[in-house]
């Protein structure tokens, strides 16, 4: 359903009425497209405190180019900052160059693991997480603020490309850490997943369709998996794809073992997007409405990673993206089923994903979609779904593209260094952290 409101803002009426209110102005947000693949403009670099990080040749191939008054993209780097003192370094820094900062553009903060040992670097490090979140939702005008983790700039590289890109148009007030796994460049940046298989469960429509669309675009031979129920529209879609279509029952006992007969070969990246809602106070639920949806959304989760683990299906390299949701990690009221069982996607990722790479070579992340336009969005009731729009730093809903590309920057051969992370898809939604 169209978003009536934002189309309004952006006419002089609008903007002029809107202000006068003290109404949300939210922005048209610039998503990827062949056309248009990289931000509009130049980017500017920062520094605070003394770093070590070498960050040029990545930032080099990010499509933006150095310099520029309006810049589309802002980079500090703050991994140096060790103290209160390294803070004064970080606002010297963004005060003048927050407010030129390109609408729909980026900004970029670079810190440092906590250090143990020494409380004060770890505080003025964990003071960057504050200032990220607090930045995102005063800057406006679609742009979007980050914050990056790390150690090594070579193992960032599909991170930054990432975050400093149109793909990560709703991502933002994230924390992102990296770890130190060495980076595996693909031959071709453009097509990061030629030669590799993709399987997406609940892909037959909305954002199981719009995933395996932009893992086809990537290079992957996606396998679309959806219920029997749906076995016309997977057709239809892995046809489109030039993928395969799998049907089944993903709560079935056995569909991990029947998932690894249907792929011998194996597969590279396993995307767990298969869910349902059913909605009802707690007071009012009954047991199967909570039963039907942690099968669904957990269990079906944790038994088909599992079994797919144990029959070495992934290979070395893989990647598994399974779809948490800020009803999750923040709750919503009537939704304590569905919130239970996004929580504990976000508990397995967090667990599984040191074993998984130890044991395995694979990676184990999640997104976590907020407020996306769907058809189930759709059928919201008009009030609520306006406050469900609007209550986000970016002040609008977003789409199932941008679960996607969240998604495809996980599975991506060079995100090694990502692992155990649950990100967020939601505009930086006023709900939760």
């Amino acid at each position: 359903m169209a978003d009536r409101y934002l189309s309004f803002t952006g006419t002089a009426p609008g903007r002029f009425l809107t202000r006068r209110l003290g109404l949300p102005q939210p922005a048209e947000l610039r998503r990827w497209s062949p056309e248009r693949p990289f931000l509009n403009g130049s980017l500017t670099r920062l520094t605070a405190g003394t770093s070590t990080l070498d960050l040029a040749p990545v930032l080099a191939r990010t499509g933006l180019t150095p310099g520029g008054s309006a810049p589309a993209a802002v980079v500090l780097d703050a991994t140096g900052v060790r103290d209160v003192d390294g803070l004064g370094e970080v606002h010297a820094a963004l005060h003048p160059v927050v407010r030129s900062v390109a609408p729909s553009g980026r900004v970029v903060v670079l810190g440092a693991p906590l250090d143990a040992a020494d409380h004060h670097q770890a505080a003025a490090q964990q003071a960057l997480e504050g200032l990220t979140r607090s930045l995102g939702k005063e800057i406006g005008r679609g742009r979007t603020v980050n914050l990056l983790r790390l150690t090594d700039a070579a193992a960032a590289e599909s991170t930054l490309r990432f975050l400093l890109s149109p793909k990560s148009a709703y991502v933002s007030g994230q924390m992102i850490h990296l770890g130190t796994r060495e980076p595996t460049s693909p031959d071709d940046w453009e097509r990061p997943l030629t030669g590799r298989t993709a399987l997406v469960t609940g892909a037959a429509r909305g954002i199981g369709e719009a995933v395996a669309e932009t893992l086809a675009r990537d290079g992957a031979h996606v396998v679309v998996l959806d219920v029997p129920a749906a076995e016309e529209d997977a057709r239809r879609v892995a046809a489109r794809l030039g993928g395969t279509a799998l049907t089944l029952d993903i709560t079935a006992a056995d569909a991990g073992e029947r998932i690894a007969a249907a792929l011998p070969d194996g597969l590279d990246v396993l995307i767990h997007n298969a869910g349902i809602t059913r909605d009802r106070r707690l007071v009012n639920m009954p047991a199967e409405r909570w039963r039907s949806v942690l099968e669904v959304n957990l269990a079906s989760v944790l038994r088909t990673t599992d079994a797919l683990l144990a029959a070495g299906s992934l290979r070395p390299g893989g990647r598994i993206v399974a779809t948490a949701s800020i009803a999750g990690l923040a709750g919503n009221a009537g939704q304590t089923n569905y919130g239970a069982s996004k929580a504990g996607i976000a508990g397995l990722v967090r667990c599984l994903a040191p074993r998984a790479l130890d044991d395995h070579g694979v990676t184990v992340n999640a997104v976590a979609p907020g407020f996306i336009e769907t058809r189930m969005t759709a059928a919201i009731p008009l009030f609520i779904r306006e406050a469900g729009r609007r209550m986000n730093s970016l002040a609008q809903g977003g789409l199932p593209v941008d679960v996607a590309e969240t998604t495809a920057w996980l599975a991506h051969p060079a995100s090694g260094a990502v692992n155990g992370q649950v990100v967020r898809v939601c505009g930086q939604s006023l709900l939760g952290a």
